[in-house]
């Protein structure tokens, strides 16, 4: 599936997804999970994307199948395929 940024919100299309990484743009409900600015790796999860949530592998990473957050607290990133594999790694 495709997803779109618009009004604070992701909207999914189609079947492939656009990116498997989010950048955080507001952390203001939870500063300790997570970093304004850092690059984030997302888990797919099409109930929470219905419901305008994103699972998210956050900084503490106890959790394998990550948490759920609020779409707006992210924007989505494109990254070259180094960054995209370094990330995977973590």
């Amino acid at each position: 599936m495709r997803r779109e940024y618009l009004d604070d919100s992701f909207i999914s299309h189609g079947r492939n997804r656009m990116s498997d990484f989010v950048i955080c743009i507001n952390n203001d409900s939870n500063p300790a999970s997570l970093i304004l600015g850092k690059v984030y790796r997302t888990v797919p999860d099409a109930e929470a994307e219905a419901h305008n949530m994103l699972r998210i592998i956050d900084e503490d990473r106890s959790e394998p199948i990550g948490y759920l957050y609020p779409a707006a607290m992210f924007a989505p990133i494109e990254l070259p395929d180094a960054a995209k594999r370094a990330l995977m790694a973590e």
